[in-house]
């Protein structure tokens, strides 16, 4: 099985599976000097971890972090970085009923068509726990990027058929409810409209926005691996992601160019924009002002109402999936997309120390 790992200078491997004994990430090309604890990590799994609300799975999982190289006295060495967590509340046996299952909405069908096996405890690969080693990488990646100003900050702007009202905006909300949403009225609306879902065995999806601040002009580059390009990428490898966009994204096509364009002034010798259309990216380069993206989750297919389905048999079969699912993956994802993001910024970050003969002379001479 390829593809498990994604970075070209600052690189993430990601390994094991939902019900295994550990799932963890490997992290390469970090520099050394960073200040790095296990507690950096933790932070980020904290957010991510299941049952810390009753819109999550209630799979009970501690999610500690344990780091086994590449940190030397606090510091990173510039060895490889690995991190270990145990898996500790698998219930495999909630499983055993579709072992020879194809349940709608995943990748059992498509797993067994590519590879003639599959892991159908929890979904093996594909399962959403697999994002926890993608946090633990991002946190890494984060503790970097802090190095060099840079913050991202993501939290939920939809869930089901209720939006943030952005004349209610209010990014210090985002901290005080399950949702991560920035308008506690739109989350009093989300939080009944997901217990309705709840309460007939169904689900939610919805959307996340992540804003990244301090990102230093020239990120990315002008072809295949333009920001927009690899931030598409890490994003939509996270599972249950179906749409993308950055800036205006789609409703960029509804405007005429002054409408869209941004334009640039000089204040004080500072270049500034009158607007941000563009998500703070032009020709796959970022221009240094606020980089702005959105995800769009799809609701969670495991759910408790009866549905079609079929089996290995090639019989039609009706099917109501039991165990500890999440009715509602948004809220978790958030942390998830600030990882990713983190993860493309890092690694355009090493990118960029090249990318021209003087920073190079800057290195060299100093």
């Amino acid at each position: 099985m390829s593809g498990s790992h994604f970075g070209k200078n600052f690189t993430i491997t990601t390994w094991g599976e939902s019900h295994g004994p550990a799932i963890g990430a490997v992290v390469d090309g970090c520099p050394a000097g960073i200040p790095l604890s296990e507690d950096d990590i933790q932070h980020d799994l904290d957010r991510r971890k299941p049952g810390l609300s009753p819109y999550a799975s209630q799979r009970g999982e501690s999610d500690k972090a344990v780091i086994l190289s590449g940190v030397f006295n606090g510091k990173t060495t510039g060895a490889p970085i690995s991190v270990m967590i145990k898996n500790e509340d698998t219930r495999s046996a909630d499983y055993s009923e579709i072992a020879d299952v194809y349940r709608p909405g995943h990748a059992d069908y498509t797993y067994d068509v590519k590879y003639g096996f599959r892991d159908y405890r929890g979904g093996g690969r594909s399962s959403g726990r697999e994002t926890a080693c993608r946090v633990a990488g991002g946190a890494v990646a984060r503790r970097f990027l802090n190095e060099l100003g840079v913050g991202i900050q993501a939290y939920v702007i939809a869930v089901g058929n209720t939006n943030v009202d952005m004349s209610r905006f209010d990014l210090t909300q985002a901290g005080l409810n399950p949702f991560y949403m920035p308008d506690k009225i739109a989350y009093e609306q989300a939080s009944a409209e997901t217990a309705a879902a709840m309460r007939g065995g169904d689900s939610l999806g919805g959307v996340v926005e992540c804003v990244v601040k301090g990102a230093l002009p020239g990120a990315g580059e002008p072809v295949f691996d333009k920001l927009p390009a690899l931030l598409a990428h890490a994003v939509f490898s996270i599972n249950a992601v179906k749409g993308f966009e950055i800036g205006e994204g789609f409703k960029a096509a509804k405007l005429t160019g002054a409408g869209n364009n941004d334009e640039m002034y000089y204040e004080n010798g500072v270049l500034k924009k009158r607007s941000n259309h563009a998500g703070g990216v032009y020709g796959g380069i970022a221009d240094g002002s606020d980089i702005v993206f959105r995800a769009a989750f799809k609701p969670t297919p495991s759910i408790a109402a009866r549905q079609n389905a079929i089996n290995a048999d090639k019989e039609n079969i009706k099917l109501s999936i039991k165990g500890r699912h999440d009715p509602l993956i948004v809220p978790r994802a958030v942390v998830v997309v600030e990882a990713m993001a983190a993860l493309v910024l890092a690694d355009l970050t090493l990118q960029g120390c090249v990318s021209n003969i003087e920073n190079i002379k800057i290195r060299v001479n100093k």
